[in-house]
Order: structure tokens, then C-alpha cells, then sequence
């Protein structure tokens, strides 16, 4: 099949790209407006493939997203693109709206106008994957998990506006026909992650000899999904899923904020010993709670996994094993991306913080 990635060089998008050229026949063309969080090295791997392609533009432009598709004539469109960070969208919401919520109709509107023109057969083919993450479902208390039939709640503006753009993808669907799935995913986590989500940041930061920097008491629970699990759930939804359906899509693997980060720092211990002998442990500290600071996510996956037949591949430990060790190996990756943000503070462009 012939696949548009939006957001594909992205983190998630950029995994999903490369596990494709890896393991299927498929041709992709990536559509990314290679913002702060994209870039082409998350790409690298792939890049000399015949089956790759790259377009830059904005998923608001629906000029070039119309011609995108016109030139390329996908038979699924995987919608990836997003402001993601809860802290960016805190002190600044607008960029989010814009472009989670304006550029997913722009894109609507696009493929929709493509699909209607379709053969018929391609017609029943065509798909619109939207990905979009449990943080619309709010926030859970000790028990409970999320399932399809969960009650939006959105709690910060980057999840409020990822709740507007799936209910506007079930709109298309439901109004004008668009054969569309949504997934919603728990915390990703893995290889080639910007470093300033939790994970990547906490590792970069020991290896500093940094504070890492956790948000109230750490109490807060998060569900971890490794990347590579997500990317494979997300081509068996757009293979073989129902139009009109949504699947979630979790880890099983719950963890306190503060379990996550003295994991990595027993990890590091090990593989990358500090020189001094002290544990990483040691340089964790806490600082004051993000407002509005979700409690608890748990995503219930039971849907995918008895349609579809997927299941996670990794534990929470061996897939931050391979986390960490990918890091440690990567600095050429990571660097320059610290260097450039280094470079925006200096400028007054980036939101410093801890994250999760």
C-alpha cells in the first residue's frame, strides 16, 4: 500500500516510518513540517530507500496537503502530526490549537476531497488513521482503566485540543462517509525520543551531572508503551482494523513518576557507572507540581489485542534497557538537539521544565 505519515519525522511518526521500510513492502511519503520536535536525522536509517519520500509542509496548508495527496495518491493517511509537550501547551496554547485542531481539518478537508474522487474499489480501500493519546480521557483514581467507551475529560490545552481533533475525525466519519480509526496510545517511550519528554530528559541530564527534576513527590502514574510496540499496534489498526472504530493502545505497565526515574538511575549505574562511584539516584530532586497535573492513566487494550492480535513485545525493563542503552550509544543523535535548545533559551524560544 501506498502510505502518507504526517509527522513522520517526529518521534512516533519517525518509528512507525522506519519499522514500515524495515518490515513491509509499503510506500511512504512523510509529510512533516520539521518543527522544533522533527527532524530528518530520526529519519536517517530509511532515507536511501526507494520506498521513502519526504515533503516538507505544514499540515495547515492545505494547498500543500492537497497536492501532497493528489501527487502521491495514498491508500491510507496516518495522522501523526501534533503538538504533544503538556508544559509547552501551558504557557502557550495557541500554537496547539493551530495546529492540532485547525491542521487536523485541514487535512480532513484534504483527504476527504481525495477520497471522494477515488475509484471505487480504492474508495472501499482508503483510511484515515488519526493517533491520539489517553490524556483525553482526563485523569483516573486508584483503580479503573481507560477503554474505548471512556468519557472525554481533557485537563491541559495540548489534551483538549487532541480531544477537538477526534471528535472532528469521528465527525468526518460519521457525516460525510471518510472511512476513519482512532487510536489512543499511553506514554511512549524509546529510541530517538526529543529529549525533552521525561525519559530522554532524565537520562541526559544524570549523564550531566544534573538535578533530575521530578514534579510534586513523583506520585503520579503514567502507563509506558515502548515505541516499537505502538508502531506495530498502529499498522495492524490501519491493515486490518474497522473503519470507525478506535482502539487503545497501552503497555500494561503502570509506574509512579518516581519508580520510572530511579529505574533509569539503577540503569545507568550499571551501564555507565558515575566516576565518583555515587548512584544517579542521588541527584534527583523535586520541584513544584505542573498545575492541573493529571494523577493517574491506564489504558485498558483489551479491544486490540482479541480484534487485532497484538500484544506488547516488551516489558516496561527490557524496553528501558534499550532506551538507555540506545542513548548511550546516540550522542551524536541528542547533542546537537540539547545544543539547538541551548540556543532557543538563549533566545527566549523554548519552555524549560521537567515533564512527564
Amino acid at each position: 500500500m501506498r502510505i502518507l505519515v504526517t509527522g513522520g519525522a517526529g518521534f512516533i511518526g519517525s518509528a512507525l516510518v522506519r519499522h514500515l521500510i524495515r518490515n513491509s513492502g509499503h510506500e511512504l511519503l512523510v509529510l512533516d513540517a520539521l518543527t522544533y520536535a522533527g527532524t530528518l536525522t530520526a529519519l536517517a536509517p530509511v532515507a536511501a530507500d526507494r520506498r521513502y519520500r519526504f515533503v516538507r509542509a505544514d499540515v495547515r496548508d492545505g494547498a500543500a496537503v492537497a497536492g501532497a495527496i493528489r501527487a502521491f495518491r495514498p491508500d491510507i493517511i496516518t495522522h501523526l502530526a501534533a503538538e504533544s509537550h503538556v508544559d509547552r501547551s501551558i504557557d502557550g496554547p495557541a500554537a496547539f490549537i493551530d495546529t492540532n485542531v485547525t491542521g487536523t481539518f485541514t487535512l480532513l478537508e484534504a483527504a476527504c476531497a481525495y477520497w471522494r474522487g477515488l475509484p471505487v474499489p480504492e474508495r472501499a480501500m482508503f483510511r484515515f488513521h488519526h493517533i491520539s493519546t489517553d490524556e483525553v480521557f482526563g485523569s483516573l483514581g486508584e483503580t479503573g482503566r481507560f477503554t474505548e467507551a471512556t468519557a472525554y475529560d481533557p485537563r491541559s490545552p495540548y489534551s483538549a485540543s487532541k480531544a477537538a481533533s477526534d471528535h472532528l475525525v469521528s465527525a468526518w466519519g460519521h457525516t460525510y462517509g471518510l472511512p476513519v480509526i482512532v487510536t489512543n496510545c499511553s506514554n511512549n517511550y524509546g529510541p530517538y525520543h526529543f529529549p525533552e519528554k521525561m525519559i530522554p530528559l532524565m537520562i541526559v541530564k544524570a549523564l550531566a551531572g544534573e538535578t533530575l527534576p521530578v514534579y510534586g513527590r513523583g506520585e503520579n502514574v503514567r502507563d509506558w508503551l515502548y515505541v516499537e510496540d505502538h508502531v506495530r499496534a498502529l499498522q495492524a489498526v490501519f491493515e486490518r482494523g474497522t473503519p470507525g472504530r478506535r482502539y487503545n493502545i497501552g503497555g500494561d505497565a503502570e509506574r509512579r513518576n518516581i519508580d520510572v526515574v530511579r529505574t533509569l538511575c539503577a540503569l545507568l549505574d550499571r551501564l555507565h557507572p558515575r566516576t565518583d562511584g555515587a548512584s544517579y539516584a542521588a541527584q534527583i530532586g523535586f520541584v513544584a507540581d505542573r498545575p492541573g497535573h493529571d494523577r493517574r492513566y491506564a489504558i485498558d487494550a483489551t479491544r486490540i489485542r482479541a480484534e487485532l492480535g497484538w500484544t506488547p513485545q516488551e516489558s516496561f525493563e527490557s524496553g528501558l534497557e534499550k532506551t538507555v542503552r540506545w542513548y548511550l550509544a546516540n550522542e551524536s543523535w541528542w547533542r546537537p538537539i540539547l545544543s539547538q535548545r541551548a540556543a532557543d533559551q538563549r533566545r527566549g524560544l523554548a519552555v524549560p521544565g521537567p515533564v512527564d
